[in-house]
């Protein structure tokens, strides 16, 4: 299958996109055994790439919508292989293909409370529900057992992203390193800020006095393990705990990209593992 070109993307850095592809699918199953997942590019009237699962089980137009991703293919690479990174499917990055990927209706449910809803949205508002239909529905015409088929599909996308649930639980609580150790290309998110004053760098300059402020930042990787960083300000402010407008101040859900960082400290609070990190580098955006 041949790899399409990725819109808005210089070469060199699609072939890097590419061959980071190569290596998350290398150990995975065929997609004519298992089908794969599919990242779909944007098109005419749809400005983000989405998810689709291909499967080789209906007899007739086997890929299916998942949900949408994002408008920038490295974020919408990252949620998508972060969601199956526990699934045998490979990951494929292909383009729309209206005839293959337009619903004719056969994923519309017909009957019950969910009357009219489309199974990728009960995927995400009530799994439970798809797993009835997928193994306790009954069906008793043609058209009734394809649309089981099609639920058992959805059900199998959940029981990917569930795999995905229960190792975070596995891992989650550990460090994210030993003490001197150095980590590499890290992504958390921001989930808490507090800002304090500097006292080894605030000073009184006349009759003002410039405040230094450090935010003390608590972050989580996607198992829900806990780092800490300390941040210093560039510039002085001139409130106390408030930082200059010409420093980045950093907010809850705000998600970080590390290049690299060593391990300072891991110490426990209240049964929770913290891993303190120093020595960071940014990747440039």
């Amino acid at each position: 299958m041949a790899n399409p070109r990725l819109p808005n993307i210089p070469e060199a850095e699609q072939d890097l996109l590419y061959a980071k592809l190569n290596e998350y699918n290398r150990k995975r199953a065929s997609f004519k055994e298992a089908g794969a997942y599919m990242v779909v590019l944007p098109r005419p009237g749809h400005d983000c790439y989405s998810v689709w699962i291909y499967s080789p089980l209906p007899e007739r137009q086997a890929i299916w919508f998942i949900h949408d991703l994002s408008p920038d293919i490295n974020e919408a690479l990252r949620m998508a292989s972060t969601m199956f990174y526990f699934s045998r499917r490979p990951l494929l990055i292909v383009e729309y293909n209206e005839k293959r990927m337009q619903s004719n209706g056969d994923d519309i449910i017909s009957f019950g409370k969910y009357h009219g809803h489309y199974l990728h949205e009960i995927l995400k508002i009530d799994p439970a529900y798809l797993s009835w239909i997928a193994y306790k529905y009954t069906p008793r015409i043609p058209k009734q057992e394809r649309f089981v088929t099609l639920a058992r599909i959805y059900h199998s996308v959940h029981l990917d992203i569930m795999q995905r649930k229960v190792q975070q639980k596995k891992e989650a609580g550990r460090f994210l390193g030993e003490v001197g150790e150095t980590l590499k290309d890290l992504t958390l998110k921001v989930t808490r800020v507090r800002l304090e004053d500097d006292p080894y760098r605030t000073r009184v300059r006349g009759v003002s006095v410039q405040f230094y402020v450090r935010q003390i930042i608590n972050l989580v990787d996607t198992a829900g393990n806990v780092a800490v960083i300390k941040l210093s300000s560039k510039n002085p402010s001139q409130a106390s705990c408030q930082l200059s407008a010409f420093d980045h101040e950093y907010k809850p859900g705000e998600i970080v990209h590390i290049a690299s960082a060593r391990v300072l400290r891991t110490y426990e609070n209240n049964g929770t593992k913290f891993t303190r990190l120093g020595h960071i580098r940014f990747h440039k955006i």
